[in-house]
C-alpha cells in the first residue's frame, strides 16, 4: 500500500489514502478500484447499508447491461455520447460481465438484448461484492452523512454520524452521491449545495426515466375519473410509440408502457422521456403519437373499422374486428369521445396515430433517474474539478442521462473506474 495511513488522525481528524464517498455502484466500483491499486480507501454511506438502489433496481430481476454493439450503445447517451464513451473504454458492457463472472455471478442475454444475472437478483452480486471490498481492505463507514468541507480547515471533510460529528483528512476524494430522485434509498440530491459553495458548476437536477400527466381535456391535468379508477396500473400491451416535435431526432419505437392515475409512465415511455421532458419545457406541452395495433396496415384498421356491424355495439364490433377491447378501447372514447368514435375515419386514424398529450413530468422524486447535477465541463479529462484539486466525481450525480436497458448501471459503473484512475494518476502527481 503506498501510504498507510488508515487508521491514523491528524489533529483530531481521521486520515486516509482517499474517501468515497457514496455507496452505490459507482462509489463501489470507485472503491474496488483504487483498494486494488494498493491505496488505503474508506467509504462512507449515509444509509445504514450500501447499494440500496441497486438492490431495489434489481426486485424485478437485475438488468446489468446491454448486448448490442457499442456504437449503439455509446449512442444512447445522447449529448453525452462522446464523454460517456471515453469511461466505457476502460469499463463497458464486455467487461461488466467479465467482472460479474469473477464474483462468481454468471450472466446471459434476453431476448431484447439485455443481459441479467442468472438468477436475475441482485443481492448475491453485491454480497459478493462486499466480500471482494473487505478482502481488499476497503473500511465501510455506514450512518455517516456528508455535511460539505470544514470552513476554516481547506480540505478537511465534515460527516455527522452516530458518534456524533467527524472530521475527516483524504489525499483524494471520490464522490459518488447519486442524483436526485429516490430520496428515501440515498439520493437526494442535498450535495448540490455544498458543491455549489465550492464554486463547481451545476445543472439543475430534472427527472429522467419519469412518467408524465396527461392533458387529456387542457387546461385539466389527467385522465377523467372514469377511465383513472379503471384502468390505473393497466399496461397497453404490444403497441407502437412515437415521437417528433422538430427539435429531437424523431423518435418510433414498439414495445409497452403503463396507464397511471394521472398520465402514463413505463420503459416506452422512459425511452423518450428526455425528449418529452425538454419539449414541455420549452412549449408547456408535447403530443406523441400512440398506435394501438402496429402489426396491422391503416388500410386494413379503415376496412375493419367500416365493415358492417348489424345490430353489435361499436365495442364489441372493435372487439370482434380488431381485437381492440380493454384500455386501448377505453383510451380511444377517452380522447375521442362519443362523437370522434362515431366518425369511421377518425375512428381509424386514431387507432395507428392516437395523439396523447402530456403537460408535466411526475416529481423528480417518482424518476428511475435524474438529469443534471455536476457539468462535465466542470471536471478536467480525469474526473477532477477543477475548482476543487484532488476531489473527483461519478456516478449520477454528473450531468448525464441515459434510458434504462442496462446502459445507466454499466455507465454509473464506468464513471466510478475512470474517477479511480484519475484519482491514481493524480496521487501519483500526474495530474495538476
Amino acid at each position: 500500500m503506498e501510504t498507510d495511513v488508515m487508521d491514523s488522525f491528524e489533529s483530531g481528524a481521521m486520515c486516509c489514502d482517499v474517501a468515497v464517498i457514496g455507496a452505490g455502484p459507482a462509489g463501489l466500483m470507485a472503491a474496488e478500484r483504487l483498494a486494488g491499486a494498493g491505496l488505503g480507501v474508506r467509504l462512507f454511506e449515509a444509509k445504514p447499508s450500501v447499494g440500496r438502489k441497486f438492490l431495489m433496481a434489481g426486485k424485478g430481476g437485475l438488468n446489468l447491461t446491454h448486448s448490442e454493439a457499442m456504437p449503439a450503445f455509446a449512442s444512447r447517451f445522447g449529448g453525452r455520447a462522446a464523454s460517456v464513451s471515453r469511461w466505457l473504454e476502460s469499463f463497458g458492457p464486455d467487461q461488466l460481465r467479465d467482472w460479474a463472472r469473477a464474483l462468481g455471478v454468471e450472466t446471459f442475454v434476453g431476448s431484447s438484448g439485455r443481459v441479467f444475472p442468472v438468477d436475475m437478483k441482485a443481492a448475491p452480486l453485491l454480497r459478493a461484492w462486499l466480500v471482494r471490498l473487505r478482502a481488499q481492505g476497503v473500511t465501510m463507514h455506514m450512518r455517516h452523512r456528508w455535511l460539505g468541507w470544514d470552513a476554516s480547515q481547506d480540505g478537511l471533510l465534515r460527516f455527522d454520524t452516530p458518534a456524533g460529528p467527524l472530521a475527516v483528512r483524504a489525499r483524494a476524494v471520490v464522490l459518488a452521491l447519486g442524483g436526485g430522485s429516490w430520496a428515501r434509498l440515498g439520493s437526494d440530491g442535498a450535495w448540490t449545495q455544498a458543491l455549489a459553495a465550492r464554486g463547481v458548476e451545476i445543472a439543475p437536477l430534472q427527472p429522467a426515466n419519469c412518467g408524465f400527466d396527461v392533458g387529456v381535456g387542457l387546461p385539466a391535468r389527467g385522465w377523467s375519473a372514469h377511465f383513472a379508477e379503471r384502468f390505473a396500473g393497466q399496461p397497453f400491451k404490444s403497441v407502437a410509440l412515437s415521437f417528433d416535435d422538430g427539435h429531437c431526432a424523431p423518435f418510433s419505437r414498439k414495445g409497452e408502457f403503463v396507464a397511471t392515475a394521472t398520465g402514463i409512465e413505463g420503459s416506452l415511455v422512459y425511452a423518450v422521456s428526455a425528449a418529452l421532458r425538454e419539449a414541455i419545457a420549452r412549449d408547456g406541452q408535447a403530443t406523441l403519437m400512440l398506435d394501438l395495433l402496429p402489426q396491422l396496415s391503416p388500410e386494413r384498421v379503415l376496412a375493419e373499422v367500416r365493415h358492417p356491424r348489424g345490430s353489435r355495439s361499436l365495442s364489441s364490433h372493435l372487439k370482434g374486428r380488431l381485437g381492440l377491447d380493454g384500455i386501448k378501447a377505453a383510451v380511444l372514447y377517452e380522447i375521442l369521445g362519443k362523437e370522434g368514435m362515431a366518425d369511421a375515419e377518425r375512428l381509424a386514424r386514431a387507432i395507428k396515430a392516437l395523439p396523447v398529450t402530456v403537460v408535466a413530468t411526475r416529481p423528480i422524486d417518482e424518476a428511475i433517474s435524474t438529469a443534471g447535477g455536476v457539468r462535465l465541463e466542470a471536471l478536467d479529462e480525469h474526473g477532477m474539478c477543477l475548482v476543487a484539486p484532488g476531489v473527483f466525481c461519478a456516478g449520477e450525480m454528473l450531468d448525464w442521462e441515459a434510458p434504462t436497458g442496462g446502459y445507466l448501471l454499466t455507465a454509473c459503473m464506468a464513471s466510478g473506474v475512470h474517477a479511480a484512475q484519475g484519482v491514481a494518476r493524480y496521487l501519483k502527481g500526474g495530474v495538476h
